[in-house]
């Protein structure tokens, strides 16, 4: 397998379950971006978080070509191999003196992924530190089953359906600070979130979540970008790239996903999965 990783910092991710911090795009670039997405904000008159998830790649052109940057792919590739597909991507966005927050969860338990084998890239736009709602980490818990989430949807909480694993040690949990440009990434199953802002500046990151193109869909045809390498399996249909910024026809889907995504009928993997 090639990559960018050393073997290191494979055994690492792979006992551990996340990596961070890495190299990604320069701070200049990370600031352009967090700026966009200012924009975006007034043009659409609410926080582009509001549809910018699970898809948000299709929100932009930009943002499909950071999906698609050799730095983070190459990372991607050291840990799921050459044939690389972009799932989605979601975006969390924390304004200065914000007690949203994201409660302890797995990305498995609603991404419908078979096998368990997604990694989450984290891409920082700003500075991400403890005290403006870094993401944070339970080292390991990637080997262990899909644990069930209780669905609070609580309004401060920036999941869909608040998703909350009870119960864990918290004891162990790791910061994942990064300075704006920087990345991280964590497996499909570590268990993560993040605390509420109480500094005085924003917090702003975009997730990428890849898979290898192996990788079937649980919950019927879905769709997927190809990133890198070839698709010899065909199990996803290709994503509808936007034609521009803020595309009409993406911004509907995006809005459509996002609904989907917070349907109560909409089960959770280990509500599913026999363990």
């Amino acid at each position: 397998m090639t990559g960018s990783l050393s073997a290191e910092q494979i055994r690492h991710f792979e006992q551990h379950g996340y990596l961070c911090p890495l190299a990604g795009i320069p701070a200049v670039e990370a600031s352009d971006y967090a700026a966009r997405l200012a924009d975006y904000e007034e043009r659409l008159g609410v926080e582009p978080q509001k549809y910018f998830k699970i898809k948000a790649h299709i929100a932009a052109p930009w943002m499909v070509e950071l999906g698609r940057h050799p730095t983070l792919v190459d990372a991607v590739e050291s840990l799921i191999g050459p044939d690389i597909l972009l799932f989605g991507a979601s975006l969390f966005s924390k304004k200065a003196h914000d007690s949203r927050f994201v409660s302890w969860h797995q990305d498995s338990a609603y991404y419908g992924l078979n096998p368990h084998e997604e990694v989450t890239v984290w891409v920082a736009l700003t500075e991400s530190r403890r005290e403006n709602g870094c993401l944070r980490v339970i080292p390991g818990t990637h080997r262990g089953p899909d644990l069930k989430h209780d669905e609070t949807y609580d309004p401060e909480n920036l999941l869909a359906r608040g998703q909350t694993i009870r119960g864990l040690n918290e004891s162990d949990a790791v910061d994942l600070e990064l300075e704006a440009g920087q990345i991280s990434i964590h497996q499909e199953r570590t268990v993560h979130g993040s605390l509420g802002n109480g500094s005085d500046r924003a917090r702003i990151g975009l997730a990428y979540f890849y898979m290898p193109a192996h990788t079937r869909s649980t919950l019927g045809r879905r769709r997927a970008t190809m990133i890198r390498g070839v698709d010899r399996h065909g199990h996803w249909d290709a994503d509808r790239l936007p034609r521009h910024d803020l595309d009409p026809v993406s911004l509907e889907e995006l809005k459509a996903a996002w609904k989907a995504y917070q349907d109560r009928g909409f089960s959770q993997s280990a509500e599913t999965t026999p363990q």
